[in-house]
């Protein structure tokens, strides 16, 4: 049998003993990157984790919370920020042969570590900002925008197309007879 990790919980007090229940604590770290893309769990970072434990006629169900410190990088103006992930989970641990289940009750123990991995994964922001009214970056010259700043392009025209300018002109300031009103073309 392989060496436990921090998430693997012995539950030999409440096992088939439906109605006992208990509650733990734990922090500890998940010890490999959790998350893709802009928002990561990194190795080394604590989870704090709060569970109750409760024995049913089935298996064990784990209802908890899980805390940590994500580090990402905002969306918007690319600045590395850290940010705080709440979960809550709730998953049954099936005593074997009770039920098709992905996770079992195996030598008296519960491993809450894919249950909560998987939680704080899905509640990673695919795009995160840090801070709400982030304005990005400008896109003329890369520099951080202040909050509530709107990027507002300065109009260059190719010079292939600069001609059109003054057709465009000549059709806003024509004054045909079409456009007069009917009194005037009789």
């Amino acid at each position: 049998m392989a060496t436990p990790h921090p998430f693997t919980i012995s539950v030999r007090d409440i096992v088939r003993k439906p109605g006992r229940m208990r509650d733990a604590e734990l922090t500890a770290p998940f010890g490999m990157k959790v998350g893709e893309g802009l928002a990561t769990v990194l190795p080394e970072q604590p989870v704090d984790l709060d569970v109750r434990l409760e024995s049913v006629h089935e298996g064990i169900l784990a209802t908890g919370e899980a805390f940590v410190t994500a580090l990402a990088t905002c969306s918007r103006c690319l600045v590395e920020f850290d940010l705080d992930v709440e979960v809550d989970f709730l998953e049954l641990f099936a005593y074997a042969g009770a039920s098709e289940t992905d996770y079992l009750v195996v030598d008296e123990t519960v491993d809450l570590l894919p249950v909560v991995r998987d939680a704080i994964v899905l509640a990673l922001p695919f795009q995160p900002v840090d801070r709400p009214d982030c304005s990005g970056l400008d896109p003329e010259t890369g520099e951080r925008l202040e909050p509530g700043t709107e990027y507002v392009p300065t109009e260059t025209i190719d010079p292939r197309w600069a001609a059109l300018q003054s057709f465009a002109r000549d059709v806003t300031d024509d004054t045909s007879e079409d456009d007069a009103p009917a009194s005037k073309k009789e």
